[in-house]
C-alpha cells in the first residue's frame, strides 16, 4: 500500500470520526475561556452569549476567566486544548494585536485555532475625570498637547482594549502621553472616577453607566455614527478627529483540528444567541449590537482576524511598545 494511499485513508477516517462526533455533540459541559478578569467588558459579552447558547445546545456553556499577559495566557490554554469542541475562546481585538505586541507568543495566532464566528463590535468612548478642564474634544486635544508631560492616560494593561485605543489616540493627535497601565479595567476605572488619572479610552460596555451617572466626562464615541444610547455625544470625527474610528470586536475560536461540523454547530448556535431578544436588549444597554448572521460564521471571523493583524501591525511597530 503506497504512502499516498495510507495518508488518504487516514484523512478519510479522521473525517468520518469527526462527523460521528459532531452528530452527538455536545454531550457534556462546554468551557468558554475569557482571557480577562471577571466583570470586565469582554466577560460581560461572553456571559450573555454563553447563557443563550447553553439553551440552544442543551448543555451548559460555563465561563472560565484566565487572565494575564494581555489575553495571551487564556488564548494559549485554548491553543493546546483537545480539539473536541468542549474548550472555546472568546477573545476581542487583542487576538489580532497580540500577534505583533508579543514577539514570542507560545502559539501561532493564525495557525493554532479554528473559527466559530464574530460576536459583536463594541465602540469606544474617549472619557476623562469629571472635573477635566476641557469642555469638548478639540479643547481636550489642545489641553493634552500643552500638558503632555503631566496628563495621564489610563489603560487596563498592555494588549487591553483601552491600551489599544489609547495608542491610536496618541498616534492621531501626534502626542505621546504618560500612560498608566493597570491590572484590569476595574482598577483603571476606579482611579479615573477618583481623579487619580486624567483620561481613558474604553469600551461602552465599561463606561456607559458612569457617563450616564455623570461620574466621568465623555468627549466622543469612536464609532462611525452616533450611538442611540448617547444621541448628544458626537463621534470622534464630528468632534475634530477626522476618520478616528476604533471598534473592539469579539470572536469565538476553538483549538486547531476541531471538526468542521462541530464548528458549524457552534456557529449556528452563536447566530441563534445573537438573535435572542434578551441578548439584543442587553447589548443595546451596553452601547453595542450583535454581529449579523453573515458575520457570525467561521469564514467571516477568519477574514476579520487576518485583516486586523495587518491593520494594527504598523501602528504597534511605529509606537515601538512591545509586551515582551
Amino acid at each position: 500500500m503506497t504512502r499516498k494511499l495510507i495518508g488518504g485513508l487516514a484523512a478519510g477516517f479522521a473525517m468520518l470520526a469527526g462527523a460521528a462526533m459532531a452528530q452527538d455533540y455536545p454531550t457534556r459541559q462546554i468551557t468558554m475561556i475569557v482571557p480577562f478578569s471577571a466583570g470586565g467588558p469582554t466577560d460581560t459579552v461572553a456571559r450573555l452569549v454563553a447563557e443563550s447558547m447553553s439553551r440552544d445546545l442543551g448543555q451548559q456553556v460555563i465561563i472560565e476567566n484566565v487572565g494575564g499577559a494581555g489575553g495571551t495566557l487564556g488564548a494559549g490554554r485554548v491553543a493546546t486544548a483537545d480539539p473536541d469542541g468542549y474548550t472555546l475562546l472568546l477573545h476581542h481585538i487583542g487576538m489580532a494585536t497580540s500577534a505583533t505586541l508579543y514577539r514570542k507568543l507560545a502559539y501561532d495566532t493564525l495557525g493554532d485555532f479554528e473559527y466559530v464566528g464574530l460576536v459583536t463590535e463594541v465602540p469606544m468612548t474617549i472619557v476623562s475625570r469629571k472635573d477635566m478642564e476641557a469642555a469638548d474634544l478639540k479643547g481636550l486635544i489642545s489641553y493634552v498637547k500643552e500638558h503632555a508631560d503631566e496628563v495621564t492616560l489610563a489603560n487596563a494593561g498592555i494588549g487591553a482594549a483601552s491600551h489599544l485605543c489609547g495608542m491610536m489616540f496618541m498616534s492621531a493627535i501626534d502626542t505621546p502621553l504618560v500612560t498608566v497601565p493597570y491590572k484590569g479595567t476595574g482598577p483603571a476605572m476606579t482611579d479615573l472616577l477618583g481623579g487619580q488619572v486624567d483620561l481613558m479610552c474604553d469600551q461602552t460596555t465599561n463606561t456607559t453607566q458612569q457617563i450616564k451617572g455623570g461620574t466621568i466626562k465623555a468627549y466622543a464615541v469612536t464609532s462611525p455614527e452616533r450611538l442611540a444610547i448617547f444621541p448628544d455625544l458626537p463621534t470622534a470625527s464630528e468632534a475634530g478627529l477626522d476618520g478616528f474610528t476604533v471598534g473592539i470586536w469579539h470572536g469565538i475560536y476553538s483549538p486547531k483540528g476541531t471538526p468542521a461540523a462541530i464548528n458549524v454547530r457552534l456557529s449556528v448556535s452563536l447566530q441563534k444567541a445573537l438573535a435572542d431578544p434578551n441578548v439584543i436588549a442587553r447589548f443595546a444597554e451596553l452601547g453595542t449590537t450583535p454581529s449579523s448572521a453573515a458575520e457570525a460564521t467561521p469564514a467571516a471571523l477568519k477574514e476579520k482576524l487576518e485583516t486586523e493583524i495587518a491593520r494594527w501591525k504598523p501602528v504597534i511597530e511605529a509606537a515601538g511598545v512591545y509586551a515582551d
